[in-house]
C-alpha cells in the first residue's frame, strides 16, 4: 500500500512538472521572431515565388504558436520581366530577432549583416526549437536558400542566383548560406550564413535532389517583420 501511494505521488509530481513546463515552452514560441524552417515545400527551389515562401514561414510559425506575427522569408529576387530586384534585407523588419529558445541572434539589420551577429548552429533553430543538421551530421541540411549577397542585397547581372525568382526547380541556381557557418571540412574557413555558394547538381541546381546533394533541403530563414 505504501509503495502504491509513493508511486502515485511520484507520478503526480511528474505530471505537475510537465504541466508547469508546457506554458513556458509555449511562451517562448510566442516570443520567437526568427527560425529556420524545419522543412521546405518539397519542390526544390520552386517555392511559388516570394508569396509562397512567406506562406511557408507563416504556416510553420502558426503551428508553433507564433502565427499572430507577420512572417517573411529571407530571400532576394533579381530584376526580371520589367520588375525590379527585391533585397532580402528589406523584407524582414528592423529587429531585434530571437530564436525559439529566446536567444537574440541580431539586434537590427546592421547587426544581422555584420560578423558580430549571433547566428550559429546552436541559435539557427527550427520553429520547433530544434537544431538543424550541419556539417558532419547525416544528412547535412545546412544550405539555406537566400539568393542574396553577403550584405543582404540581390545579385545584379545575368547569372541566375534565385532559380527564376523561386519559381523553378529545373532552371538556374540558388545562392545559399550555411546555417552553421561551417564548411564541409574542419580546415575550411567559416562560411557566410547568407551567401556561401550557389546550389549545383545533376539537374542544374534547383531541384530537391540537387539541393540535398550539396547539403541542403530547400530550407528558409524566416523573420517576424512586425
Amino acid at each position: 500500500m505504501i509503495r502504491i501511494e509513493r508511486s502515485a505521488t511520484i507520478s503526480g509530481l511528474a505530471l505537475a512538472m510537465a504541466l508547469l513546463a508546457t506554458p513556458s515552452a509555449q511562451a517562448q514560441s510566442a516570443d520567437m521572431t526568427f527560425f529556420v524552417t524545419s522543412n521546405g515545400p518539397g519542390k526544390g527551389a520552386d517555392l511559388g515565388g516570394l508569396e509562397g515562401a512567406d506562406a511557408q514561414c507563416q504556416k510553420l510559425a502558426q503551428a508553433a504558436g507564433a502565427g499572430t506575427k507577420t512572417w517573411r522569408a529571407y530571400l532576394s529576387t533579381q530584376a526580371a520581366d520589367g520588375k525590379p530586384a527585391v533585397n532580402a534585407r528589406d523584407r524582414v523588419g528592423k529587429g531585434p530577432w530571437q530564436d525559439a529558445r529566446g536567444t537574440v541572434i541580431a539586434k537590427d539589420i546592421a547587426d544581422l549583416h555584420s560578423p558580430a551577429n549571433n547566428l550559429t548552429k546552436q541559435t539557427a533553430l527550427s520553429e520547433k526549437g530544434e537544431v538543424i543538421n550541419g556539417a558532419g551530421d547525416q544528412p547535412n541540411r545546412h544550405d539555406i536558400l537566400t539568393g542574396s549577397q553577403a550584405d543582404g542585397t540581390a545579385f545584379a547581372g545575368p547569372d541566375d542566383r534565385t532559380c527564376k525568382n523561386w519559381t523553378s526547380s529545373t532552371q538556374g541556381a540558388a545562392m545559399v548560406g550555411h546555417a552553421d557557418r561551417r564548411g564541409l571540412r574542419d580546415d575550411e574557413p567559416s562560411k557566410s550564413w547568407n551567401s556561401s555558394h550557389p546550389s549545383r547538381g545533376p539537374d542544374g541546381g534547383c531541384s530537391q535532389a540537387d539541393l540535398k546533394s550539396t547539403g541542403g533541403d530547400g530550407l528558409l530563414y524566416c523573420f517576424a517583420a512586425n
